[in-house]
């Protein structure tokens, strides 16, 4: 057996049906305990964006929002859109609005938790599933488990995607040699990582509102271009999602799969990635960054990736490949399943800039999340580097992001996406297990938001008010303390 076919069956071991399910299923929990808050606070998720100051140990929430959406707003909405229509049909789309809708529920508790146990840590806020593991659950073994996993899968699985998809849109739409695309994604990213956290937030801080704009607008533009073909492209999403498609009805469960797995690649809902970023943003309550946080996974699927697939669709640019061999629809013959599919899309209305516009999408869009995956592998590493001298550490993890995002340039699209598939997944596994059993600090929080807006106070947090442990942060910073009005609440609470 050689390699690409041991990494193929560690992938399918990964993600078998028992991952899809604990994905949704989790989903669909949470959006009950929390009473649907993905509906009931978008309002609060969208004011909240720009509320409150950086600090010297804290980033904007707005930034914290931009760094959680430069992780998820990544290759996953251009190429892995693509890939989920060619491998599950365009009912895939379906699933992946619906992981979406109810993986905002999983991205408030699992960036809530962040956001409570986070701490101070290299003189900035550190935090994350490793951080509320131990602090929450008492698990150090585990946490150390999953800030392994977690380097393992930022640091090496993951960048090469990334890359790859940049070097891939390049060569197709400029001929430039993936080897060049290469070295030079890998020299701009060695520029930002150097500077730390606080570098990282300010370049997506600019980038990301902008890469994203950009490309919706054009999804936009197209979708004007097309506007009497909008009912038949949502009838044939829906449709294709349960079987009703004649020409896709072999693919029920592979829209579910494809549709899922590449949702969760997209968006990270669940797989415990956006807590990083969550805890660095400084805020006076962890509820503000928990549903901030859940509104990010609005704009990565149901804006941008729903973007990706509009124009796919629109002009009928894509390929489905038959699960017994050949293809149930070969529009584009000879086409490699990737970006190819969006750049063509795009070319169809615009012959002169489709291919380049979108291969500059892809550029940004993939380079700013190679940027917070580094982020996340160094506050990982951070935790586990208990007596804060392994600056030497730190430079290795440097880099290793570096020398994987090069390799990933050159190699495989398939390899590189097999590997991706296998980070997200562990991840997936080991978060998701976490934030159901540490729900409750979650909740609580959200009933304590709840409450002070309720009675008009601007919410602020006193964590053992609530019976929540370890939350020690929390406790010692006197920015935190509540005020006198916000007295009555808690006291109301306790009596």
């Amino acid at each position: 057996m050689n390699m690409e076919a041991i990494i193929k069956t560690i992938n399918d071991a990964v993600w078998s049906n028992a991952l899809i399910i604990l994905c949704l299923g989790a989903g669909i929990y949470f959006s009950i305990v929390t009473r649907f808050l993905q509906i009931r606070y978008i309002k609060d998720m969208i004011r909240l964006l720009f509320g409150g100051p950086a600090s010297e140990k804290g980033v904007t929430s707005f930034q914290a929002f931009t760094m959680a959406i430069a992780g998820r707003v990544g290759t996953g909405n251009i190429a892995g859109v693509a890939t989920a229509i060619a491998m599950g049909g365009p009912g895939s789309i379906f699933w992946m609005w619906l992981i979406a809708f109810l993986g905002a529920a999983s991205a408030f508790v699992e960036a809530t938790l962040g956001q409570i146990y986070k701490q101070v840590k290299d003189g900035q806020y550190r935090g994350g599933p490793a951080y509320y593991i131990e602090k929450g659950l008492g698990l150090k073994w585990y946490a150390v488990i999953f800030a392994i996993a977690t380097i393992l899968s930022t640091a090496f699985f993951l960048p090469g995607v990334q890359s790859n998809s940049i070097a891939l849109g390049m060569k197709q739409a400029f001929n430039v040699p993936v080897a060049v695309t290469g070295g030079v994604v890998t020299l701009l990213l060695a520029l930002i990582i150097l500077g730390g956290v606080k570098r990282i937030g300010k370049v997506a801080e600019l980038v990301v509102p902008f890469m994203a704009g950009a490309y919706i607008l054009m999804a936009l533009i197209i979708m004007v271009l097309n506007i009497t073909e909008v009912p038949a492209v949502i009838a044939l999403i829906i449709r294709s999602a349960f079987n009703g498609e004649a020409i896709f009805s072999g693919l029920f469960g592979s829209a579910i799969a494809w549709g899922v797995k590449r949702g969760i690649y997209s968006n990270e809902a669940g797989q415990g990635t956006a807590p990083h970023a969550a805890a660095a943003a400084e805020v006076s309550h962890p509820a503000k960054q928990g549903l901030v946080q859940a509104f990010s996974v609005y704009v990565d699927t149901l804006l941008v990736c729903t973007a990706t697939a509009f124009m796919i669709l629109f002009t009928g640019q894509y390929n489905v490949v038959n699960p017994a061999g050949g293809f149930l629809v070969e529009h584009i013959p000879g086409v490699e399943i990737g970006p190819a599919f969006t750049q063509h899309a795009v070319n169809t209305h615009f012959p002169a800039v489709g291919g380049g516009f979108v291969a500059i999408s892809l550029l940004f869009f993939a380079f700013t999340t190679i940027m917070a995956y580094y982020y996340i592998a160094e506050t990982n590493l951070s935790y586990l580097d208990k007596k804060g001298n392994g600056r030497w550490m730190i430079w290795g993890l440097r880099i290793l992001i570096l020398v994987t995002t090069f390799y990933g340039s050159v190699k495989t699209a398939s390899l590189a996406w097999a590997l991706g598939d296998i980070g997200v997944g562990m991840m997936a596994w080991l978060n998701m297990i976490a934030i159901i059993f540490l729900q409750k600090p979650a909740l609580k929080a959200l009933k304590d938001y709840r409450a002070q807006r309720k009675a008009g106070l601007d919410p602020v947090f006193r964590p053992t008010e609530l019976g929540i442990a370890n939350a020690d942060e929390w406790e010692k910073a006197p920015e935190k303390k509540t005020p006198e009005a916000a007295e009555a609440v808690y006291a109301t609470r306790n009596n």
